[in-house]
C-alpha cells in the first residue's frame, strides 16, 4: 500500500447525516490541514478559548450531530501546552461532541502521552497508560487511532474501546531506499539494529519490508541495553555489521542517548554507515548535542511531533522529516468506510 495514492473521496454534502467530520487542535492543525487535503477535506470549524485562570474550552462550530467525526491532537508538551493540557483538550472535545449527538468520535493521537510508563517496574509504580484509557472510555471515546506505541501489547491490553496502531514503516521504507541510495550504500548490504531487546519486533518489521522493498536479504542485529534509575548501561552488541549500512529503529528519541549508544556500537563492530529512524521526535534537553554524535549519519523521523526543541547545529543538519498526513489519511477513509486496515497496523 502506498498512502500518498490517497484520493479524495468526498465530494457529497457535508451537512449530511453520516457526513465525516475533522478537527485538528491548535498545535497539531498543520498536520491535520496535510490530512485535510489527502482526504479532499475542509478541516471543520471549532473554537478553542482560554480562560484567565488557565482553563479552557473547545467546541465544534461545525454540526455533528449524527456525523463521523475525528479529532486529530499529537499528546506532546510544546510550545501550546504541556502533555496534560493537550490531553485534557481533546478529552473534553471528545465529550462535547458525544454530547452533540455524534455518531461515533475517533480520537487521533499521532504521539500518545505515558506511553512508556505502561507497566510496573518498582513497588506501589502507577501504571499511567491504563489510567489515560480509562480516561478516554470516560468520556466516550468510540476509538483511538495512534502510531507506534511503546510496547503494542501493553497498548492493546491496556484499553477496552477498538484501537488502531499505526507503523510509520511504509513511510520509512520508501525514504531509506532513496537515503540509501544518496548515502552510495550497497543494497544488498543493509542491516537493522535494534537498540534494546526489547524493540526487536519493531525491527523485524522494518527489516522484512525492507527485503520486500529491495529484493535483497537485510541483516539484523541488536545492542544491549539495561535502564535503572535513570542510569543506562549494557555493552553487548550482537550481529555481523562489517561493512554495512546500519538502520537503528526505535518508536521515540528524548535525549538521543540510545540511539547513539546503539550507533557507537554498531560502528565499534565494523558498521559503514548508520541511519537512526524513529517515528516520534521529542529532542528534550540535551538532544542536540549526543545526536551530533559522529556515528549516526542521518535522523528519519515523522512530523507526529515538531522538532522545535531542537536547535540549529550538526544534529538539525542530519534530520529528515517525513509526513505521517498520508498513513493517517488512508487511516481515517479506510475507518469511515469499515474498510480493513491489516497492512497499515503494528500487530
Amino acid at each position: 500500500m502506498d498512502p500518498r495514492q490517497t484520493q479524495p473521496v468526498w465530494q457529497a454534502d457535508q451537512q449530511a447525516e453520516g457526513a465525516i467530520r475533522l478537527f485538528a487542535l491548535a498545535g497539531t492543525d498543520g498536520l491535520g490541514q496535510a490530512i485535510a487535503r489527502h482526504l479532499g477535506l475542509t478541516p471543520g470549524r471549532h473554537e478553542e478559548r482560554d480562560f484567565e485562570d488557565g482553563e479552557h474550552k473547545t467546541r465544534a462550530l461545525d454540526p455533528v450531530c449524527g456525523a463521523d467525526v475525528y479529532l486529530l491532537h499529537s499528546l506532546h508538551g510544546g510550545a501550546t501546552g504541556s502533555a496534560n493540557d493537550r490531553l485534557c483538550r481533546l478529552l473534553f472535545f471528545i465529550g462535547a461532541c458525544k454530547d452533540a449527538g455524534a455518531a461515533r468520535v475517533t480520537a487521533i493521537a499521532p504521539y500518545l502521552c505515558y506511553g512508556r510508563k505502561d507497566r510496573r517496574t518498582k513497588p506501589n509504580d502507577p501504571v499511567t497508560t491504563r489510567y489515560v484509557a480509562t480516561l478516554f472510555e470516560a468520556v466516550g471515546t468510540d476509538r483511538l487511532v495512534t502510531m507506534d506505541v511503546h510496547d503494542e501489547a501493553a497498548f492493546e491490553n491496556a484499553f477496552r474501546r477498538q484501537t488502531v496502531a499505526l507503523t510509520a514503516v511504509p513511510l520509512l521504507v520508501e525514504s531509506l531506499r532513496g537515503l540509501t541510495a544518496e548515502l552510495g550504500a550497497d543494497p544488498a548490504r543493509l542491516c537493522v539494529v535494534s537498540p534494546d531487546l526489547g524493540g526487536g519486533k519493531r525491527a523485524e518489521r522494518l527489516r522484512g519490508a525492507l527485503e520486500a522493498a529491495t529484493g535483497h536479504p537485510v541483516g539484523a542485529a541488536f545492542a544491549e541495553k539495561h535502564r535503572s534509575g535513570g542510569q543506562v548501561s549494557g555493552d553487548l552488541f550482537v550481529g555481523d555489521v562489517a561493512g554495512a549500512t546500519c538502520i537503528v529503529i526505535d518508536d521515540l528519541v528524548s535525549t538521543g542517548g540510545t540511539l547513539a549508544r546503539a550507533a557507537r556500537a554498531a560502528r565499534g563492530a565494523g558498521a559503514r554507515q548508520v541511519v537512526a529512524c524513529v517515528t516520534h521526535g521529542l529532542f528534550t534537553a540535551g538532544a542536540d548535542s549526543i545526536l551530533a554524535e559522529p556515528a549516526i549519519d542521518r535522523i528519519l523521523t515523522t512530523d507526529t511531533v515538531q522538532p522545535i526543541r531542537l536547535p540549529d547545529g550538526p544534529a538539525r543538519r542530519k534530520l529528515q522529516i517525513l509526513s505521517a498526513a498520508p498513513l493517517l489519511a488512508e487511516a481515517i477513509r479506510r475507518l469511515h468506510r469499515n474498510a480493513p486496515l491489516s497492512d497499515l497496523l503494528v500487530f
